[in-house]
């Protein structure tokens, strides 16, 4: 696994997607063994746990952010989270906002959020409003020349949920990636995730790649080409290409969070 960072110039899809050329052919065959691998052992963690509801594993469970800035974990920083997470949607289909913050919340509240964010939000005063809604204009400033106009060709998809079941259902691995490009049907390796974070990258984001990695794997039953993490906040760029041993790490992640 090389994990790469850098701030690109230009769109950060363009530089994932590269060159048809430089791509590996696709891989049908990895997902079988690594479901096999999974599922073995966590046969073994519910040997010696019981679990009155399924387990739900997910990238925060994976990932245990100790490197992330308190204020992000904080519901107003979750919120500004939300609200770009929005704009990557909004952005990747063409759509130009006069007013990123507006457009973001109206498209967030469609969305029936949480309680606990709805009140965060109604629970702002004006100062703090103003303040959230310069943040997110300002996440929406670099989000905008990443991301540029993608093609429909490139197969995009936003926002995009995966909810597995393992061990019998009693273990589900749920996921959200932000923006997918490329198809699973293609010769080539050619799907790229790419997860957006307003906070800086941190010493955690292998795990969390991996982790979006090993999920799409096991529910394409292809595995993607390349996972990356871009940051709104520094306008950097971390990227893996996908291999065997990226997603062998991910499946020890897992299984090491269903043992504890």
């Amino acid at each position: 696994m090389t994990l790469t960072t850098s701030t690109p110039s230009g769109s950060i899809l363009e530089v994932l997607r590269g060159e048809r050329t430089e791509r590996p052919p696709r891989d049908t065959e990895a997902a079988t063994g690594l479901r096999a691998i999974l599922e073995d052992g966590l046969a073994e963690a519910r040997g010696r746990f019981t679990y009155s509801a399924p387990l739900v594993i997910t990238v925060s469970n994976v990932v245990r952010r100790a490197d992330a800035i308190d204020i992000a974990r904080a519901p107003i920083g979750r919120l500004r989270g939300a609200l770009v997470a929005q704009l990557v949607r909004l952005i990747a289909v063409g759509h130009h906002s006069d007013d990123a913050f507006d457009d973001a919340l109206a498209a967030w509240l469609v969305d029936q959020p949480s309680r606990e964010l709805c009140s965060a939000l109604d629970d702002l005063d004006a100062d703090a409003r103003a303040r959230l809604a310069t943040e997110v204009s300002a996440h929406a400033a670099t989000l905008t020349r990443a991301l540029a106009p993608v093609p429909a060709t490139w197969s995009v998809r936003t926002a995009l949920r995966s909810r597995l079941p393992l061990a019998g259902g009693s273990v589900v691995l749920s996921d959200v990636v932000d923006l997918v490009i490329g198809s699973s049907t293609e010769s080539t390796a050619s799907t790229v995730l790419v997860d957006v974070t307003t906070s800086p990258i941190g010493t955690s984001t292998a795990r969390l790649l991996r982790f979006h990695a090993l999920v799409h794997t096991l529910r394409t039953s292809v595995a993607p080409w390349r996972v990356a993490l871009f940051s709104t906040a520094t306008g950097e760029l971390a990227s893996d290409d996908v291999d065997v041993t990226v997603l062998g790490a991910a499946v020890d992640d897992v299984l090491a969070v269903a043992r504890r």
